[in-house]
């Protein structure tokens, strides 16, 4: 019997598509032989060979599935910031970001089957302070309290996964903290900051930003279960982009906010115009974050195919262009 793959949140649409492809693999004849896609609600769309099973990570029933179905590698993309067009927001978000990462761990730790654990973390976790480094690298400490949001669940659940990897020093394991995805196909924060007419923006700042391309996340999770790739590994496309450089190729207006009360005013524009700016863009809108991706060229083995600015130039050519775009102000 070949291997199963259990892969949590396949509500969601990039976990939903890195499913599917798994699934794909296992038909095209490697050693993947099941693959089972687990989360509260079932996914919107079709998950083709994926075997899914409604169920709550945050309990111990996630246990009793690893159980039945006898996984050995599980892929943890249940890791999301709280906003608006996901299955999870506010209070909710917390507890499945760290109650269901801790019911996980216990349930691999408890499962002699399992051998290998992949986490779709983030970026976030090294926050964003103007005390940053030019690039955080996987050892660079975070800047600043953690105090709440998103960035505070990362920070929480890695804790949990080392502590894990000491108590199971045989689970193979594959922490990606990824950069914010941009894509139309997929819910993201900057996807739902660059919906919106005008984007609010910080006076007297203008960050550095990375994206990554799905087609890259998607390669980079691939390759860590097919192959074996143990250690934390930044994920992002080569170069950054500049906010205001977005706007403009987006021929968006941007509206410049004192930073004192930013968040609230900024979700305040952004409500009146139909989008949203999730809390945990508050300070990367502010301060930027840049990682240094050379652990993934150089060890991990993958060279991201596509860059900042391409995967950025992909969104921009596929969404509805900005009045100024239209009317010529594009620079």
């Amino acid at each position: 019997m070949g291997r199963v793959v259990l892969v949590t949140g396949v509500a969601r649409d990039l976990a939903a598509r890195f499913a599917r492809h798994l699934a794909d693999l296992a038909e095209g004849g490697t050693d993947i032989d099941k693959v089972v896609g687990i989360d509260v609600v079932p996914p919107p769309g079709e998950l083709g060979g994926v075997k899914f099973v409604r169920a709550d990570i945050r309990t111990p029933v996630v246990a009793k599935v690893m159980a039945v179905e006898e996984v050995d590698t599980v892929v943890h993309m249940g890791l999301v910031p709280s906003q608006r067009g996901t299955t999870v927001r506010g209070g909710a978000a917390k507890e499945l970001n760290v109650i269901g990462t801790m019911q996980l761990l216990a349930a691999c730790q408890r499962a002699t089957s399992v051998k290998k654990l992949v986490v779709q973390s983030s970026t976030a976790v090294y926050g964003a302070s103007p005390q940053d480094p030019a690039m955080f690298t996987e050892s660079s400490s975070p800047r600043g309290a953690v105090k709440s949001g998103f960035r505070k669940d990362v920070v929480e659940a890695e804790g949990y996964i080392r502590g894990f990897s000491r108590r199971r020093p045989d689970i193979l394991i594959t922490t990606l903290r990824m950069a914010n995805i941009l894509s139309d196909q997929v819910v993201s924060p900057f996807g739902a900051y660059y919906e919106s007419a005008v984007l609010p923006t910080v006076m007297g700042f203008d960050p550095r930003i990375q994206f990554l391309h799905e087609q890259d996340a998607l390669n980079v999770l691939s390759e860590s279960v097919v192959d074996d790739r143990p250690g934390t590994f930044n994920v992002a496309g080569d170069g950054v982009l500049l906010l205001s450089q977005t706007a403009r190729r987006l021929g968006k207006p941007i509206i410049p906010l004192p930073p004192f009360g930013f968040g609230a005013a900024a979700s305040r524009i952004a409500r009146s115009m139909g989008s949203d700016i999730p809390p945990d863009l508050h300070r990367l809108l502010k301060y930027g974050r840049v990682v240094d991706t050379a652990a993934l060229r150089d060890i991990f083995g993958y060279e991201p195919i596509f860059t900042t600015e391409a995967t950025f130039e992909a969104y921009r050519q596929k969404v509805k262009p900005g009045l100024f775009a239209m009317i010529g102000g594009r620079r």
